[in-house]
């Protein structure tokens, strides 16, 4: 498992943070997700992998920067 850290673009709400979130959770349940609204960080903990969380979040309709 890994933790991971992402800038995320396209949150303008805090419904688009519980959107992230519950995408990240889909694929890793039991991962500890943290999104700070104002800067675009979204942090997740206890994670299988960096690419599969990066895919949740695009699938969810938000972009990642590389």
């Amino acid at each position: 498992m890994a933790d991971v850290q992402l800038k995320v673009s396209g949150m303008a709400c805090s419904g688009c943070v519980d959107s992230v979130t519950r995408a990240i959770e889909k694929v890793a349940p039991g991962a500890q997700v943290s999104v700070d609204l104002a800067s675009g960080v979204v942090t997740a903990k206890e994670v299988p992998s960096r690419a599969i969380i990066e895919a949740a979040i695009i699938k969810a309709g938000y972009e990642v920067a590389a």
